[in-house]
């Protein structure tokens, strides 16, 4: 029977591995077992915080709306209700950019809030 030499495949599978720990500190980007564990927490920690960023986002245009609004005498909460009473449907990431970069648009999105609110007062 011949002999069969098994390190090629084990090589590859190792240096695949330490492929994705380029940049870790210590040891963990040049040993196996170590770069193995540091892999895993890796990849939990990245799926995880892909959901927490896009939670943070939304705060964070939540809080730039907030603070458009109050500037024209109006609430976030009175300003949303106010665009959905009107079909408006603006998502917040392009509500949160137009108060910074367009305000004069954000103005008049603004006053047909206020103004679907005072009809609705009204009845």
């Amino acid at each position: 029977m011949t002999r069969v030499k098994r390190g090629k495949i084990a090589h590859k599978r190792r240096k695949h591995l330490l492929k994705y720990t380029k940049g870790f500190r210590w040891g963990r980007k040049s040993k196996y077992r170590a770069a193995k564990e540091a892999l895993l927490h890796a990849f939990t920690y990245a799926y995880r915080d892909r959901k927490a960023k896009k939670r943070e986002r939304r705060a964070l245009w939540q809080i730039q709306i907030n603070a458009a609004c109050r500037e024209h005498s109006l609430s976030y909460s009175k300003f949303i209700h106010g665009l959905k009473q009107k079909k408006i449907e603006l998502d917040r990431k392009i509500l949160a950019q137009l108060a910074q970069s367009h305000p004069e648009i954000f103005e008049k999105l603004v006053e047909k809030a206020k103004t679907s609110l005072k009809n609705a007062e009204k009845t």
